[in-house]
C-alpha cells in the first residue's frame, strides 16, 4: 500500500485553478525560501472556499458526529484475497466543512484502494452511552474489521475509546494499542495514522530526525503519546506543550521541528516560530482567513501544511483498514492454536469424577469459542460453560482444508463399560495440552436412561472429563426434549388423523383441513406440495373435484403397519407395549404401541446425520410413519407437520461446545444408541470441528460398544451421508473385558469384581485376546489402520498389558499402547497420541462393506457373516413381510443399520469370546426413510430398557444449599 501511495494521493489534489499568488506551499520545505507557485498552490485557498460553502447549507455550520463503515472488498482481492470481507472506521467531524472534504478524500482513497465505504451518522446530541453501544454492535459486526473515531473532542471520553476492541482500533487510540506502541511492539498494534504520517512527511523531505529537538503543540491523547514515542524511537528530543504554556515562546525558540497539533489562538504570534524551523500543521483550523500564508510574519513557505498530513493520515488509515483486513483473513485460515490449557493437579487415589469435574475452573466459554477460530456472531452462549455453534461457520470456512479424522471404538465391552468416551478425551488433551496440536473431541449427548439407570454418565472419567460434568449429563443444551417434543407431536397427529378420518365425511374432513378464513380457503405450502405428490395440478381448493377431495383429505392410514412409536428419555420398562385410545373421548379408536427411549427415535437419527437445516427439513419430511390401506408408505410430509417438527429442531441442529479438563475443545451433538441406532455424534459436529482444526489438526469422534456395532455403522452409515474418510481407528480395550471374554465369571452392575478381574490372570487375558484380534480384523475390512488403545484400570499388572499389546501387534494393529489417562490426564495419553498421529500419516485405503445397490436380505447377510462370524440369517415371517413391503415402495437401496446387543458378538448377550457357526435371528424390520437406512431387529431387542433393581437414582441428589449436584459418575 505504502508503495502505491503517490499514485493513491495524486488524484485527491484538485483540479488546476486559474493562476494567482501562491497561499501555501504543497512541499516541505525550509522557512526563508521563497514561495512556490504551480497548479497546486492555492489548494488550501480553495479548500477553505469549499468548506464554507458546504457548511452554509448546514444549519448551525455542524455536522453531526458519524460513524463510517468501510468494507474491504476488492482490496483483498488485490493483496491475493478473493473472499469479500468488511472492514469499518467511526470517525469524528469538526467542522461540517472539513467534514464533507474528509468524505471526499475518504471516498477518492477507496475508489483507488478498491474499497467501499458507508457512512453511519449519529445525531449531534448523542450521548456517551448511545455512542459506546454503536462502537459495542460494530465490535461484534464480523464483518467490519477497522474503527476509526470521529466524533467531538468532549465526547472523546477514555471510556468511549476504550470501547473498541483492539483488533479493530485502526487510530491507535485505545489503551491496549498505546500500551504495546510505547513498549516497542508496533508490528502487533495499530498505531496512529496522523502521527505515523507527519513521522514519514518529515523523513521523507530530508529531515533528520536524530538529535532534533521537536515542539508538539497543542496535541492531546493518543497523538499525543503517539507522536512522542515514535519521535523518541528516532533520538529526537522532544518536547509538549499547550498553547497557553507560560514557556511556549521560549520553547519554540529552541524547537528546530514544529508539529501543531491544535488551532492556533490568534494571540500567539507566528514570529515567535524561529527562521528555518520546520513547521508540520496537524490542526484543520490553522490556516485561517485572517493568515496570509505569503507574508513574511508568517513564515509560511516553511509550513508543511495540514492538507498534506490529513492526505497521507487518511492513506495510511486505509492502509490499516487493509492490514487489519489481512490479519483477520489470516487468523481464519490454518494455524496453531492460541490456546490457554488448564492446568492439571492429579490427586492419588483419584477422586470421584464429579469430585474432579467440581474441581477444576472451566474457562468462559466465549472465550474458548475465540481460541479456537469461532467468531462471536457464530456462537450463541447457554450459560458460562456452554455454546451452540451456528452453521454459518461451515460457509465461512468452506475453503478451509479438513484435519485428520479418527474413530475410536471397542471390543465387546462388559455391562461396565470400557471407557471409550474416556479415551476420547485423553486422546485429544494429550494431542493439545501437550503435543500442541489443533485437536477437538466429537461426542454423543448422553440419554438420561443410563444416567439414572445403570451405566451412569457419559462424560469420560476421572482426569479425562468433559466438564462440567452434570451440565453434561443432566438435559444440556435441551436436544433430548426437542427430539422428544417432536417425535411425539408426529404420534399424535398419526393416531388424531385416523380418528378424524374414521368419524368424518369427506367434505366435513376436507372443509376442516382447508378451512374458510376470513372468507377465504386457501391450501398451505406444505398441503400444495401434497396435491403436487397426488398428481392434482390445482391450487385453488373450490377447484378440486370430490374424488380428488377425497384422496387429499384421506390418508387412509393402516394402523396394523404403523411403525412411529413415542418416545422417552426414561428407561421404563413398563412402557414397551401398552393400549392407546382407552378414554371415551376417543370414540372406541384403540390399539397397541409402545414407547422407545428418546435416543431411539429416528428424528435423533436424522439430527445426527444431517448436513444441514434444508437437509433436516427434507429428512423430516421423508420420514414413513405408516403404510395406507393401499401399501403405499405415508410420511410426515403427508400428515402436514414437517414444518413443525422442523421449527422444534431449529436449535437442536446446532453442535454444543463444551471443554475437558485441561481446557480442550469438544462438541456434543446427537445421542443415537448403537444398539438400537446407529452410535454415531453427528456429521454436522464432524465437519464444523475438521474445519476449525486445519489440515494439521485431528478430530477423535467415538463410535458406541464394541466395534462390531458402532464402528461398523460408522463406517456403513455415517462415511455414507457425510463423505467423510477416517485416516485411523483407535480400539479400545481393557484387561477386565478381555478376562470376561477368556472365560471369567459374570459382570454385574452394582456387584463388586471376583478376584479373577481384580488379580493377575495371565492365561485369562490370553483367551480373550480372541475378541480383540476379531474387532481389530473388522476394522481391516474396512482398510483403516488401527491402533489398539489399552485403558489401564490400577489392579491390571505390567505382564497383562504388555501381552495385549503384543497379541494385538501379532493380529495386525498398526500400534498398541497403554493409556493412563484417567489418573493423571492428558500427559498419560502421550504415546496414545504420537501413535496416532504416525498411523494418520499412512494413506488409508477405505473402503464401504457392501454395495447398497445389493438386496435387503443379501446386506444384512454379509453384516451377519463377515463383521460377526455367523453362518447364516433367519428371517421371521414378520421381518420378511417387512423387507417385501419396503423393497416394494423403493426403499431397498438403503444402508443397513443393526438392532443388535451390545454384549455379544452374536445375539446372545451371555455369549462372549468370538461365537460361531450360529444362525442370526432376524425378528422384525424397521425402515428409517429420513435418516437413510433399514434397521432389522435381532432376537429379542428391546427399544426402551428398563431399571435395574438398584438404579443410579439412588445415589443422586442436590444439596438444597449450594445447588450443587452429587452421586453422578
Amino acid at each position: 500500500m505504502s508503495k502505491r501511495l503517490p499514485l493513491v494521493l495524486r488524484p485527491l489534489r484538485r483540479p488546476p485553478q486559474p493562476p494567482g499568488p501562491p497561499r501555501c506551499l504543497r512541499v516541505p520545505c525550509r522557512a526563508g525560501s521563497t514561495g512556490g507557485g504551480g497548479r497546486e498552490a492555492l489548494l488550501g485557498q480553495r479548500r477553505l472556499q469549499d468548506a464554507r460553502a458546504r457548511s452554509s447549507c448546514i444549519p448551525g455550520g455542524r455536522a453531526p458526529d458519524s460513524i463510517v463503515s468501510v468494507s474491504v472488498l476488492s482490496v483483498l482481492g488485490y493483496f491475493g484475497v478473493t473472499e469479500k470481507k468488511i472492514c469499518a472506521i467511526i470517525r469524528k467531524r469538526s467542522r461540517a466543512g472539513d467534514d464533507n472534504l474528509t468524505q471526499e478524500i475518504n471516498q477518492n482513497l477507496a475508489k483507488e484502494a478498491g474499497l467501499n465505504i458507508t457512512h453511519i451518522c449519529l445525531p449531534p446530541d448523542s450521548s456517551e452511552v448511545e455512542i459506546i453501544d454503536e462502537i459495542l454492535k460494530i465490535n461484534e459486526d464480523t464483518r467490519i474489521h477497522g474503527l476509526a473515531l470521529q466524533i467531538l473532542e468532549n465526547s472523546l471520553s477514555n471510556k468511549v475509546l476504550n470501547a473498541l476492541t483492539p483488533e479493530k482500533d485502526i487510530d491507535g487510540v485505545t489503551d491496549i494499542n498505546l500500551g504495546k506502541l510505547v513498549r516497542g511492539d508496533a508490528h502487533e498494534c495499530f498505531v496512529s495514522p496522523v502521527a505515523r504520517a507527519v513521522i514519514e512527511l518529515l523523513e521523507k523531505s530530508g529531515v533528520n530526525l536524530d538529535g532534533k529537538k521537536i515542539l508538539v503543540i497543542g496535541a492531546h491523547g493518543s497523538v499525543e503519546a503517539a507522536l512522542q514515542c515514535l519521535f523518541q524511537r528516532r533520538g529526537s528530543l522532544t518536547m509538549s506543550s499547550q498553547w497557553k504554556a507560560p514557556q511556549l515562546q521560549s520553547k519554540l525558540h529552541e524547537a528546530e521541528v514544529v508539529v501543531l497539533g491544535s488551532p492556533k489562538p490568534e494571540e500567539i504570534p507566528l514570529a515567535w516560530i524561529q527562521p528555518g524551523t520546520t513547521v508540520l500543521n496537524c490542526s484543520h483550523d490553522f490556516l485561517s482567513g485572517k493568515v496570509g500564508c505569503g507574508s513574511a510574519e508568517v513564515h509560511s513557505s516553511g509550513l508543511i501544511e495540514e492538507d498534506n498530513v490529513s492526505l497521507l493520515a487518511a492513506a495510511l488509515r486505509i492502509q490499516n483498514m487493509v492490514s487489519s483486513g489481512r490479519r483477520w483473513l489470516r487468523e481464519q485460515q490454518h494455524r496453531r492454536w492460541r490456546l490457554h490449557c488448564l492446568k492439571l493437579q492429579p490427586l492419588s487415589p483419584v477422586p470421584s469424577d464429579i469430585e474432579i469435574s467440581r474441581g477444576q475452573t472451566p474457562k468462559a466459554v466465549d472465550v474458548l469459542a475465540k481460541e479456537i477460530g469461532l467468531l462471536a456472531d457464530e456462537i450463541e452462549i447457554y450459560g458460562k460453560s456452554k455454546a451452540k455453534v451456528r452453521l454459518s461457520v461451515l460457509e465461512r470456512l468452506k475453503d478451509q482444508a479438513n484435519g485428520k479424522y479418527v474413530l475410536v471404538a471397542g471390543i465387546t465391552p462388559t455391562p461396565l463399560g470400557e471407557g471409550k468416551s474416556t479415551v476420547t478425551i485423553g486422546l485429544v488433551q494429550a494431542l493439545t495440552a501437550h503435543l500442541n496440536v489443533n485437536s477437538f473431541a466429537c461426542l454423543r449427548q448422553p440419554s438420561q436412561g443410563p444416567t439414572f439407570g445403570v451405566k451412569g454418565g457419559a462424560a469420560g472419567g476421572g482426569y479425562a472429563q468433559v466438564i462440567p460434568m452434570e451440565e453434561f449429563n443432566l438435559h444440556l443444551t435441551g436436544d433430548i426434549h426437542a427430539i422428544t417434543a417432536a417425535n411425539n407431536l408426529l404420534a399424535a397427529a398419526i393416531d388424531t388423523r385416523i380418528l378424524h378420518e374414521n368419524t368424518q365425511t369427506d367434505k366435513a374432513l376436507y372443509n376442516r383441513l382447508v378451512p374458510l378464513v376470513n372468507g377465504v380457503r386457501e391450501f398451505s405450502e406444505i398441503q400444495l406440495a401434497r396435491l403436487k405428490r397426488l398428481g392434482i395440478n390445482k391450487t385453488d381448493p373450490g377447484a378440486l373435484t370430490e374424488e380428488e377431495m377425497s384422496r387429499f383429505a384421506r390418508l387412509n392410514i393402516d394402523p396394523a403397519t404403523i411403525t412411529w412409536q413415542r418416545v422417552l428419555d426414561t428407561n421404563d420398562r413398563f412402557l414397551r407395549k401398552i393400549t392407546i385410545g382407552q378414554a371415551g373421548t376417543e370414540k372406541g379408536y384403540s390399539r397397541e404401541a409402545q414407547f422407545d427411549i428418546a435416543v431411539a427415535s429416528e428424528i435423533m437419527a436424522v439430527l445426527a446425520l444431517t448436513d444441514s437445516l434444508m437437509d433436516m427439513k427434507v429428512r423430516l419430511g421423508k420420514m414413513v410413519v405408516a403404510s395406507d390401506k393401499s401399501g403405499q408408505p405415508v410420511t410426515a410430509d403427508d400428515l402436514g407437520v414437517t414444518g413443525a417438527l422442523t421449527v422444534l429442531m431449529k436449535d437442536a441442529i446446532k453442535p454444543t461446545l463444551m471443554q475437558t479438563l485441561e481446557g480442550t475443545p469438544v462438541f456434543v451433538h446427537a445421542g443415537p444408541f448403537a444398539n438400537i441406532a446407529h452410535g454415531n455424534s453427528s456429521v454436522l459436529a464432524d465437519k464444523i470441528a475438521l474445519k476449525l482444526v486445519g489440515e494439521e489438526g485431528f478430530v477423535v469422534t467415538e463410535a458406541g460398544f464394541g466395534a462390531d456395532i458402532g464402528m461398523e455403522k460408522f463406517f456403513n452409515i455415517k462415511c455414507r451421508a457425510s463423505g467423510l474418510v477416517p485416516n485411523v481407528v483407535v480400539l479400545v480395550a481393557t484387561v477386565r473385558a478381555l478376562k470376561m471374554h477368556g472365560g471369567g465369571p459374570s459382570v454385574t452392575p452394582g456387584v463388586p469384581l471376583k478376584k479373577e478381574y481384580t488379580e493377575e490372570n495371565i492365561q485369562l487375558v490370553a483367551d480373550g485376546c480372541c475378541n480383540l484380534q476379531k474387532q481389530i480384523q473388522i476394522a481391516q475390512l474396512f482398510g483403516v489402520p488401527v491402533v489398539v488403545a489399552v485403558n489401564v484400570f490400577k489392579t491390571d499388572t505390567r505382564a497383562e498389558i504388555d501381552l495385549v499389546c503384543e497379541l494385538a501387534k501379532r493380529a495386525g494393529a498398526f500400534d498398541a499402547v497403554p493409556c493412563y489417562h484417567w489418573s493423571v490426564g492428558g500427559r498419560g495419553s502421550v504415546d496414545l497420541a504420537q501413535a496416532v498421529r504416525e498411523a494418520a500419516s499412512k494413506r488409508s485405503r477405505f473402503q464401504f462393506l457392501y454395495d447398497v445397490q445389493l438386496p435387503i436380505v443379501e446386506k444384512i447377510r454379509t453384516i451377519a457373516q463377515a463383521v460377526y462370524g455367523a453362518k447364516d440369517i433367519e428371517l421371521s415371517p414378520t421381518a420378511q413381510s417387512k423387507i417385501d413391503r419396503y423393497t416394494e415402495q423403493g426403499f431397498g437401496n438403503l444402508p443397513i443399520c443393526m438392532a443388535k446387543t451390545h454384549l455379544s458378538l452374536s445375539h446372545q448377550p451371555d455369549k462372549k469370546g468370538v461365537p460361531r457357526d450360529f444362525i442370526l435371528p432376524i425378528s422384525d424390520v424397521r425402515a428409517s426413510i429420513g435418516a437413510g437406512f433399514i434397521y432389522p431387529l435381532v432376537g429379542t431387542m428391546s427399544t426402551m430398557p428398563g431399571l435395574p433393581t438398584r438404579p443410579c437414582f439412588y445415589d443422586i441428589d442436590l444439596d438444597t444449599e449450594t445447588e450443587q449436584v452429587k452421586g453422578l459418575f
